[in-house]
């Protein structure tokens, strides 16, 4: 047969590449992309001693008092999803920013971001969902602000909220505390949230309905930390799901991360979904969920607490720090095998928080 020459012109590489002039979806997801902007765009040119902390909150002193100030901006699509919206997501993902620090979250801001014609009753419907939500937490959103973009220039609603809480004494929660024995506890079922978001935005079914885990987790840091306040690093595993958080925590710990992937709790529904769609639940957004790295002695003792507590009552030890192939995760298989978990270029599924 006579050979054809391949017209390329319009094909599309699936998988963004890191040397792009142009800001591309992974840059947003959580993974390498989005840490490489961080690290290399933002930190240098913002620079400070806060900054370099790179957490899910930062840890500053203000008047003699240490406290966790965290920002975040939600653009999720759709809106309301089985589980939660919008307003449950901005409110309870800068609480839960703020607990993974120890902090007890006290004041929020919100900034809405609407589109011309978003129906009143959707923003009325979101406002109301962040009022129950702040009540939920213990918060008081205490001042905000409102922009309006022309029709075709936004998504009907994008929103973001900071926050500040208080950083009880004797805390002090970062990776760099990480050392080798400590035992990483999950506190419940991973990848709910992603695979709500997925069922409802591509119209897919399977066979149960599916919630997001969406909650507000300083309840469940406060029992961890009355057990011992000796905590080492807590992370919530959104964007990116567990994998990115382990990764980030063993490249800045400088520590190895066993992963007994046997152990992780997967929900059934979320394994099934991730089998018929081929993905890893392990790279799948959380909202409602931590990991804990905690040192031994203390382990049995916080992961009963966790399992007395309402969100988690399904913990489990599902690893390990370790001294070998530091800053890697690499998980044993249930076959005996090991792989590595790799931090994720971008994100799975776009927009999901």
């Amino acid at each position: 047969m006579p050979e054809t020459a391949l017209d390329i012109t319009g094909w599309t590489c699936p998988a963004p590449l890191r040397d792009r002039p142009r800001v591309v979806m992974g840059h947003g997801g959580g993974g390498a992309l989005s840490a490489e902007l961080v690290q290399h765009l933002f930190a240098p040119a913002f620079g400070g001693e806060a900054l370099a902390q790179l957490g899910d909150s930062a840890a500053v002193r203000l008047g003699g008092q240490r406290l966790a100030f965290s920002t975040d901006s939600y653009v999720v699509r759709p809106l309301f999803f089985p589980g939660g919206s919008i307003g449950d997501l901005a409110v309870n993902g800068t609480v839960n920013d703020l607990a993974m620090s120890g902090a007890e979250a006290a004041y929020l801001s919100c900034g809405f971001i609407l589109e011309e014609g978003v129906e009143m009753a959707t923003l009325a419907r979101v406002a109301e969902d962040m009022g129950a939500a702040a009540r939920a937490a213990g918060v008081e959103v205490a001042t905000g602000d409102t922009k309006v973009v022309e029709m075709g220039h936004g998504d009907g609603v994008y929103v973001n909220t900071a926050g500040i809480g208080l950083i009880p004494d004797g805390v002090d929660l970062r990776p760099q505390r990480v050392v080798p024995g400590d035992v990483v506890i999950v506190s419940g079922g991973i990848g709910l949230h992603g695979v709500a978001i997925m069922s409802v935005r591509e119209g897919l079914e399977f066979g149960v309905d599916i919630e997001s885990d969406c909650a507000a987790l300083g309840g469940l840091v406060r029992t961890m930390l009355a057990v011992t306040p000796d905590l080492h690093v807590l992370r919530d595993p959104t964007r990116g799901g567990l994998a990115a958080a382990l990764n980030e925590i063993a490249a800045a710990s400088g520590t190895g991360v066993v992963l007994h992937e046997g152990r992780v709790p997967v929900p059934e529904a979320v394994a099934n979904a991730c089998a018929i769609l081929g993905l890893d639940p392990l790279y799948v957004a959380n909202e409602g969920k931590l990991v804990a790295f905690v040192p031994r002695e203390h382990a049995e003792a916080v992961l009963d607490a966790m399992r007395a507590h309402p969100l988690g009552r399904d913990a489990a030890v599902v690893g390990e720090a370790v001294e070998a192939h530091p800053g890697l995760v690499v998980a044993r298989t249930g076959l005996g095998g090991t792989r590595v978990v790799d931090l994720p270029l971008g994100e799975q599924l776009p927009r999901i928080c």
